[in-house]
Formats: structure tokens, sequence, C-alpha cells
């Protein structure tokens, strides 16, 4: 597969390039100008602003698979007013981009829902989601909700109480749907993805299927 990435030098992406670029595939990665070294090995890097579709809509060719990584780090409820300002203003420059540089294949990293918490972050979320389903193009949403690794390891300490509220009937469904998954899982998700894509409407990957991979 052509892959093209935003967000490639962030948390997930620094992880997902790698394993593509090792699956065979060639990816070619959205950065700022000056950011070049945070990329890892197994992208070709292209510059441009993922708030501006217009810096790197012709760039995108000949990707058939566009992946959408761009959030703001360390989300909180203190961010809304970013994640309006970055992630929705992205993937919208995102999607529309994609759509007229004839992508077959859209990834949009999301987030589970609904949530009891971070309300903003999940409403900006699946706005990102409509936008995508408005386009019509192919896509699949990867919903995770906390992602376990390097530097992000303290909800290892909640998980007991994730545990205790999975046997409740009140609530064992919103505990399976919000349970933490490894960043492997996540990495090898959107893999699975660009390797299988859909040829129309949207496909769905959130807990337990994550937690399979």
């Amino acid at each position: 597969m052509n892959i093209f990435v935003t967000g490639g030098t962030g948390y997930i992406g620094r992880h997902l390039i790698p394993e593509l670029a090792g699956r065979g595939h060639t990816v070619r990665a959205l950065v700022r100008a000056g950011s070049e070294r945070k990329l890892p090995q197994g992208a070709t890097a292209v510059h441009g602003d993922a708030l501006d579709a217009s810096t790197f809509i012709e760039a995108i060719a000949p990707g058939d698979t566009f992946v959408q990584l761009v959030g703001v780090a360390h989300p909180s409820p203190a961010k809304a007013a970013q994640f309006r300002a970055i992630d929705l203003v992205s993937v919208t420059q995102s999607a529309s981009a994609a759509a007229r540089a004839g992508v077959r294949h859209f990834i949009y990293l999301s987030v589970a829902q609904p949530a009891p918490i971070m309300r903003e972050y999940v409403a900006v979320r699946a706005e990102g989601e409509r936008v995508l389903r408005d386009t019509n193009l192919p896509s699949t949403f990867i919903r995770p909700w906390y992602v376990l690794g390097p530097g992000h390891r303290w909800p290892y300490a909640i998980l007991p109480f994730y545990w205790l509220a999975m046997l409740s009937p009140k609530s064992g469904e919103t505990a399976r749907r919000l349970y933490p998954v490894t960043l492997a899982n996540v990495v090898r998700a959107i893999a699975y993805a660009v390797e299988h894509p859909v040829a129309a409407r949207a496909r769905i990957i959130e807990n337990p299927e994550l937690r399979r991979f």
C-alpha cells in the first residue's frame, strides 16, 4: 500500500510507521518544517500544515490509504477549545483533501464512545467521524479509550476497578467499552485496517476487538 500519514511524529505515529514500513508498505508522513528529525525511520517527510489542506493535497497521490492521527497531546477537559481548533479542523481538512485526491480508504484514530467523562473530546471525535461519513469515503474508525504504553502506564493501577465494574449489570457494558488497550493493540489494529480496507461505508474497531490484536 501507499500510505499517507498525518500525526506521524506523535505517540502512536512513531510506532505505527516502523510497523507499516516493516510490512513492506510505502509511507509518507506530513510534518512541519523543522520537525523532520522527530519522524521515525521508514517514512518520507512531506512538509505541510495539518490545519490547511492546500499545503499537502498535492502530495497525497499516489496514496491509496490515508491515516489520520493528529490530536492534542495529553487530552484533558481543560483543552476543549484546542480539540475544536486542532483535532476537528485537521480531520476536516484531511477528509476534504483525501476525497479530492482519490484516496480509497481513510483510517481515523477516534475514541471510544459514548463515555461519561471527557465529553468535549468525545464530541469532537464523533464530529470527525460524521465529517468522514459525509464525504462518502470508505473509512475505518479506530476507537480506543486509553492507550497503555511507555509513559502511559498509570491506568494499570486502576484496572481492578474496571474488572469490578464489568461484573455489574449497570456498568459492565461501559467498563468493557472504556477498558484500556495497549499501544501494540492499536498499532496492529491500524495495520490490519490498512491491509484490509473497506470498500464502502464505515467500519468501527473498538473494544473488545481491539484487544484481540
